[in-house]
């Protein structure tokens, strides 16, 4: 059963840093493309960065120059490095991931439980 788990929310204050985690989990065969999503209160959810299997990395313009995308292939995981953060930056954010299941020859996206972000002024 493949699952995403989250890490590294928290309440910090404009001008500091957060560093969120995600690591993938299951029976897996690969892991495609990878990416932070965020939501907050009354939004709709909206793309922060995605990273693909090959290295490419997409941003919002929003977080351009602030916040970076990694991951680490090998251990599943995918971190968001997220510096000077701002007071519009608040929201839960969201890990995705599109991965093969190891019984599957299709890849499916699938959603981490969110981790919440705070700044405050």
């Amino acid at each position: 059963q493949v699952q995403l788990v989250e890490s590294g929310g928290g309440e910090v204050q404009a001008g500091g840093s957060l560093r969120l985690s995600c690591v993938v989990s299951g029976s897996i065969a690969s892991i495609a493309d990878m990416g932070w999503y965020r939501q907050a209160p009354g939004q709709r959810r909206e793309l922060v960065a995605t990273v693909s299997g090959a290295g490419y990395t997409n941003y919002a313009d929003s977080v351009k120059g602030r916040f970076t995308i990694s991951r680490d292939s090998g251990a599943r995981k995918v971190l968001l490095q997220m510096n000077r953060l701002k007071p519009e930056d608040s929201a839960d954010y969201y890990c995705r991931a599109f991965v093969r299941p190891s019984d599957s020859s299709s890849t499916y996206p699938y959603w981490g439980q969110g981790t919440q972000v705070t700044v405050s002024s």
